[in-house]
């Protein structure tokens, strides 16, 4: 099954999402405000694009050149490579960080710059994500491989006993696979289900583009600093290993504090191919929010503690939704529907923690 072939209950309380698209339409129309990005956007963004560069330009010009100062850089790379993608590519790709279609374009295509592939990424995020969330099959932010069980649809193994301890350092290798095999293999595997004939792309164009740009980051990434910084080239391994460890061990605990949690729910079609819920009420019920009354946190990470309402509005910047928060919340309890939300993300990170050692036993 194909997950084109999924059909939610659009009739099934429509009235709550109807009533709330209202709300906050208003909300954007009497602030007299923009549903994009503003200056706030702009900040934060040029703050980590600087997070992630500057370490590197004085590594390359010499600023930086001891062993610990060369570490440290790239350890901080590693923060900022996760602060670009959280508030920058995030935005773009889902064409909210400015209300210029072309601008969102070309800053979607920084994540080029992290090592990932656009195209692969959109697909995998905006459609199946955000449009099929926790259903097995489909959404493949829980298909993580046979080592990780993060769906209880999916087959239990011995060792997956013990995954709510080793999944932790797992989760650091995720874009370290986005530069090495996933996206390989990730447009392979669209490319076979017909995804790309569908959506009029060129599998052999977009293969080219693909391994061009691997080509392009390995050669900033590698070659360069082989050439320019004065440390051995394995200590340069090492430290692109770090950064991308970092930087994936927080871009991954982000987002999956915010759907492999107890209250989560992992719903699965009938025959037909029907789910129970209408696709706004799905997303209730697959996804939580976390400390929401951290401004600096939220300000750090995109608003992407913010899931709920991300997840309901895509479209809208993430430097809205604290204040849209409230309009949901208020709506989910007009319409007794839940509106999942840990007090801090500590308190996130310990029910993540228990749900995967929940999904590893019997």
């Amino acid at each position: 099954m194909t997950s084109n072939k999924l059909k939610f209950s659009p009739k099934y309380q429509a009235e709550f999402i109807n009533e709330l698209r209202l709300k906050v339409k208003e909300y954007f129309e009497t602030n007299k405000i923009s549903k994009f990005g503003n200056s706030e956007s702009y900040l934060k963004s040029t703050f980590m694009v600087l997070l992630y560069l500057l370490p590197f330009i004085f590594m390359l010009t010499g600023v930086t050149s001891s062993l610990l100062g060369t570490l440290f850089s790239w350890i901080l790379m590693g923060f900022g490579m996760a602060g670009v993608g959280m508030v920058l590519m995030h935005d773009a790709n889902h064409k909210s960080f400015s209300k210029h279609a072309s601008l969102n374009k070309w800053l979607g295509k920084s994540l080029y710059f992290l090592g990932g592939f656009p195209p692969n990424w959109r697909h995998q995020h905006n459609m199946l994500h955000h449009g099929f969330t926790n259903i097995d099959g489909h959404d493949e932010d829980i298909d993580a491989g046979p080592v990780l069980r993060l769906s209880p649809n999916k087959p239990l193994l011995k060792l997956h006993k013990y995954q709510h301890f080793y999944a932790w350092f797992l989760y650091s290798l995720m874009t370290l696979m986005w530069v090495t095999t996933k996206d390989f293999k990730q447009l392979f595997r669209h490319h076979k289900k017909g995804i790309l004939k569908t959506n009029n792309l060129n599998y052999s164009k977009l293969m080219i583009d693909l391994i061009l740009s691997k080509i392009v980051y390995y050669g900033i990434f590698i070659v360069l600093p082989m050439l320019f910084i004065p440390v051995a080239w394995y200590w340069i391994i090492l430290s692109f290993l770090l950064m991308h460890l970092v930087s994936g061990f927080i871009l991954t605990i982000i987002f999956q504090t915010a759907h492999v949690m107890p209250t989560s729910i992992y719903p699965v079609p009938d025959n037909q191919g029907n789910m129970e819920n209408n696709w706004a009420i799905h997303q209730l019920l697959t996804t939580s929010n976390y400390a929401p009354k951290s401004r600096f946190f939220s300000w750090m990470i995109g608003g992407l503690n913010y899931q709920v309402e991300h997840h309901l509005f895509p479209n809208i910047s993430h430097v809205h939704y604290r204040k849209i928060s409230t309009l949901v919340k208020a709506t989910t309890e007009k319409y007794k529907l839940p509106y999942y939300v840990q007090p801090n993300f500590l308190a996130a990170l310990l029910n993540h923690f228990r749900m995967l050692r929940k999904l590893g036993s019997a």
